[in-house]
């Protein structure tokens, strides 16, 4: 049975039953089916505006590209990425940059910035 407020026959309804049988294909039980189902299905109804509240799950499930900043409730920049951040330590010669992550990395550049400063 599809989710609330989707109706028999309709594009929804359908897309639903397309989920529910593709997930019992793979394995899933019943119930799993239909909940993944039925997730998916009220995710679009709110990505495309044909529900009037958004699904308790759109902004968990839908990937950052297209959330925009949602869950954040920012959309502007987050400082440099990883790859900018190797970068810089590969051209500042920082011993151990390949084993370190993001923090890591920011930290040693910014220190070797703020030495060549003073």
């Amino acid at each position: 049975m599809p989710p609330r407020g989707v109706k028999k026959g309709t594009k929804r309804a359908r897309q639903y039953e397309h989920i529910k049988r593709s997930e019992r294909r793979a394995g899933r039980s019943e119930s799993r089916a239909e909940e993944i189902a039925a997730r998916t299905v009220n995710k679009e109804r709110a990505r495309a505006g044909e529900s009037r509240t958004r699904s308790k799950t759109s902004t968990q499930d839908i990937s950052s590209g297209r959330r925009g900043g949602l869950r954040s409730g920012t959309r502007r920049t987050k400082g440099r990425t990883v790859e900018q951040l190797y970068a810089e330590a590969r051209r500042m010669n920082v011993p151990g940059r390949s084993t370190m992550n993001k923090a890591q990395l920011e930290r040693a550049v910014d220190g070797r910035k703020s030495r060549r400063g003073s």
